[in-house]
């Protein structure tokens, strides 16, 4: 009886816990223009653009990830004089984007938001990022900033559809060893239109496995799509700061998806994880049916109740 009493005290702990998280989370919202033309919730895509953008399409929204558009052979800005080359083209150059209505951007670095796209980037673009990032922006004269932290909300309206876009927890790098990186955040994409419920994508952002991400699976068991980021990256070629292969799936296995997407695994000198670890150990696991493998330019098609 004491053992049941003390286990209930535990449970009882963790709800009030959850719930004083919840009751703390902020809530805002973005209404954009909305379109001309009816708002079909029934079919999405996902185009890979290299590194971590992609183009996520649905519900009436376009939406861009962590704009990286150097070329191969061009070098990124790390922090403390470290620099990355790109080894690849990005699939679409910047100027050839369609109209984005909001860009995610997981945090602050060279290969997530680089110096072109600094340049170039319509100020008046609606960003959603981490506090840290938001203010790198303003110093940058980016002046429609959304700074999320964990799990914070942004809710976008465009007519009858609607985009609701919450920070989720990610760290970039080891315990104690992560203080010298930037802040980062993964991000939860929960579409809907006309009152109903459409699709639900899950975006790691630059994050090891760690303690925190336990709650994701908690609060969303039902995740559609999942993007993860690979490349086992590693600072002087010793400090892991993303996900290798092995966390890959164990990130997989964690979160549950119905479908998975890797990215971010074979631009720049700086990720030592190929892509062909993640595809073994997901062969490992016996989990094949639940991935799909892009190469730049390529498109995933999904559509809302279609679990693959």
């Amino acid at each position: 009886m004491a053992r049941i009493i003390r286990l209930w005290r535990a449970a009882l702990v963790a709800c009030m816990l959850c719930m004083s998280v919840a009751a703390t989370a902020k809530e805002t919202a973005l209404e954009l223009p909305a379109s001309g033309s009816a708002v079909k919730a029934d079919a999405g895509s996902v185009q890979f653009i290299g590194n971590a953008t992609v183009l996520i399409r649905y519900a009436g929204f376009t939406i861009l990830t962590d704009p990286n558009f150097l070329h191969k052979g061009e070098h990124v800005h790390l922090g403390y004089g470290l620099k990355s080359q790109r080894l690849t083209d990005p699939a679409i150059p910047l100027e050839k984007l369609p109209p984005v209505d909001l860009v995610v951007l997981s945090h602050m670095h060279g290969d997530h938001f680089d110096q072109l796209v600094q340049e170039k980037l319509d100020r008046n673009i609606p960003i959603v990022t981490t506090p840290e990032a938001a203010g790198a922006l303003a110093d940058m004269g980016f002046k429609n900033r959304h700074a999320l932290a964990t799990w914070d909300a942004l809710v976008v309206r465009k007519g009858e559809a609607s985009l609701r876009v919450t920070a989720m927890p990610a760290r970039h790098g080891p315990p104690g060893g992560s203080a010298p990186l930037p802040e980062t955040m993964g991000s939860m994409l929960e579409f809907g239109a006309g009152g109903k419920a459409g699709y639900r994508i899950y975006i790691s952002g630059d994050t090891l496995v760690y303690d925190d991400l336990d709650d994701i699976p908690k609060r969303y068991p039902d995740i559609d799509l999942a993007l993860l980021h690979l490349g086992g990256t590693r600072i002087l070629g010793v400090m892991k700061v993303t996900m290798d292969g092995k966390d890959g799936v164990k990130l997989l296995q964690l979160v549950a998806p119905h479908h998975a997407i890797p990215i971010h695994y074979n631009d720049y000198d700086v990720f030592k994880s190929p892509l062909s670890e993640f595809e073994g150990e997901v062969k490992a696991a016996g989990l094949q049916g639940k991935v799909t493998y892009l190469k730049h330019g390529d498109t995933y098609r999904f559509k809302s109740g279609n679990r693959r």
